[in-house]
């Protein structure tokens, strides 16, 4: 069966960190329809370990209404496309003024593959070095902490951590560290 087509496409919106586009489609079938799309570039989100302690940072989205803990995680300003190593770093270094001396990729994300083209990196940092935050102006509320390997899964059975990409990395770490030689 021959997958659904673009037949026409239309931007609708765009700011510095997104576009949303409305598509023309034909199915499979030959019966006419349309997409909404909101397009992002790749992001990298990463998990910092020292020792069995982890670092998170909290915000508060908009969307939600609401502050929420979560791995350090972002794509580069102005729709930029980084290498993901380079994005990594610098979403690291920025967020937490954390140093790695080394990045192990764990895996990649789609954040929701029905309405956005946004896919994801994430990474393993460690050999961590401690720095100061080079935080963009709109994270000027975010703040970052260490937590115990138990208390990040108490964070995410207790509803603490929500954050989708950031429980699906944990999952990625832990089968990581089930399947290492």
């Amino acid at each position: 069966m021959d997958p659904i087509q673009r037949v026409a496409s239309r931007e609708v919106y765009r700011n510095n960190w997104m576009t949303v586009r409305e598509d023309d489609i034909r199915r499979p079938d030959g019966s006419p329809g349309i997409y909404g799309v909101i397009d992002k570039p790749d992001y990298a989100l990463v998990i910092a370990q020292d020792g069995d302690r982890f670092r998170l940072v909290e915000q508060f989205r908009y969307p939600l209404g609401e502050r929420r803990w979560e791995f350090p995680q972002g794509t580069a300003p102005d729709l930029a496309d980084l290498p993901p190593a380079e994005l990594a770093a610098r979403e690291l270094r920025e967020e937490t003024g954390l140093r790695a001396g080394s990045m192990t990729v764990l895996g990649r994300l789609d954040v929701a593959a029905g309405m956005s083209s946004q896919r994801g990196w994430v990474f393993l940092a460690t050999g961590i070095t401690e720095g100061e935050p080079e935080r963009e102006h709109e994270e000027q509320d975010m703040r970052s902490a260490w937590f115990a390997r138990a208390d990040v899964e108490k964070m995410i059975l207790a509803g603490e951590i929500t954050d989708a990409q950031s429980i699906a990395a944990w999952a990625q770490l832990m089968l990581a560290e089930r399947h290492r030689p």
